[in-house]
């Protein structure tokens, strides 16, 4: 056995418990009437995010920064952020300072995929994204699924993806959720249309990382135009922050999209306020997108027909895969969009941040 392989009957047995209370215990058959009727499976591919282990709490690792970046490195730009504003803002020390920055100019640099600072370990952190598929398509939310007890469509009160998710491997798990763990465990790409690296990886993934963890269920809205479905929306914690995503595409975003409001219009004004305030001579296609949130608000539908554009809120799996260290990481052939750079002003280790330090080197840089 290589030094990288792992098999699954190494890790950690997977306990299950039995749904005694009465919400779960809906929430369970809710569950298994879902798994009746999923066909098959459709992986949209990878998302990144950052998790944090801290001394003393191994095999657990908390997810610091949601995973749900498209690449690898969009995520380390944000432990990258979070290095330096925590530097800045909340060092209570030289040291501590120090330590942070050595950080952020790590990540100005390099392509990090774990870093340990502070005797706290952090990893990017690589899961799949997939989609249940039934005889009516992509999943849409569940009646079971969370949802907040008080449904707001103020833009201010957002639910976080992932928001202070613990991953831990030893935490029981219902029997739905065991079933659809131990069935996912052999998942990987294996599609004649995929590069070689990447199959190579993926079948690497399945021994290094035998086990998976179903990460709580996200939401996302999907937009057909002809045959084809994709993203219209970024991942939400729950089916109506997906249907208040919906609701600013139709109201803020086409109409700016479409120049039906100018792109200097207050960013206050919306299809909805436009047609309120003038109901008779407001443009018709302002109104007709002003009318469809009306529905949307009012209905709670999980689809829509705007524009001959069909909209749908679909409930959005994910997994990591996970070794005996812990979650998988970034593979070789993932791609990222952009290289490592530089992306806050110096600071010093008093924590005095020099702005001109970075302008001086551009100019030596212009000079030569």
């Amino acid at each position: 056995m290589g030094r990288d392989e792992v098999t699954s009957d190494r890790m950690p047995p997977i306990v299950v418990r039995v749904p005694d209370e009465p919400v779960e215990a809906v929430r369970e058959a809710d569950a298994r009437d879902a798994a009746s009727e999923v066909r098959s499976v459709v992986v949209r591919g990878p998302l990144f995010g950052v998790a944090v282990q801290k001394e003393g709490e191994e095999p657990r690792w908390r997810v610091m920064i949601s995973l749900e970046s498209g690449c690898a490195q969009e995520a380390r730009d944000s432990l990258h952020s979070r290095f330096w504003f925590r530097a800045k803002d909340e060092a209570e020390s030289k040291e501590e300072r120090r330590a942070l920055l050595a950080a952020v100019a790590r990540l100005e640099t390099e392509r990090v995929d774990e870093i340990t600072v502070l005797d706290e370990r952090y990893r990017i952190v690589r899961v799949e994204e997939y989609v249940g598929m039934g005889p009516g398509g992509i999943e849409l939310p569940r009646p079971t699924d969370p949802q907040p007890a008080v449904l707001s469509w103020e833009r201010k009160h957002v639910a976080r993806v992932d928001e202070g998710l613990l991953l831990d491997p030893a935490a029981p798990i219902t029997p739905s959720q065991a079933a659809e763990r131990l069935a996912l465990r052999s998942l990987a790409y294996t599609s004649s249309r995929f590069p070689k690296p990447v199959l190579r990886d993926a079948r690497d993934a399945l021994r290094s990382h035998p086990d998976v963890m179903l990460l709580p269920p996200a939401f996302r809205v999907l937009e057909r135009d002809g045959d084809a479905w994709s993203p219209a929306t970024r991942l939400q914690a729950t089916a109506h922050e997906a249907r208040k995503a919906l609701d600013f595409v139709l109201t803020w975003l086409i109409p700016r999209q479409q120049g039906l409001l100018a792109i200097e219009t207050d960013p206050a004004a919306t299809a909805r306020s436009r047609a309120a305030e003038d109901p008779v001579g407001v443009d018709p296609e302002l109104a007709e997108l002003a009318q469809a949130s009306d529905r949307l608000r009012a209905e709670n539908s999980n689809e829509l027909e705007v524009q001959g554009t069909l909209y749908r809120i679909c409930r959005i799996r994910r997994l990591v895969r996970w070794g005996l260290d812990g979650p998988e990481g970034p593979r070789p052939s993932d791609v990222d969009s952009h290289p490592p750079e530089k992306m806050h002003p110096f600071m010093d280790e008093d924590g005095v941040v020099h702005p001109e330090r970075e302008s001086d080197r551009r100019d030596d840089a212009d000079e030569d």
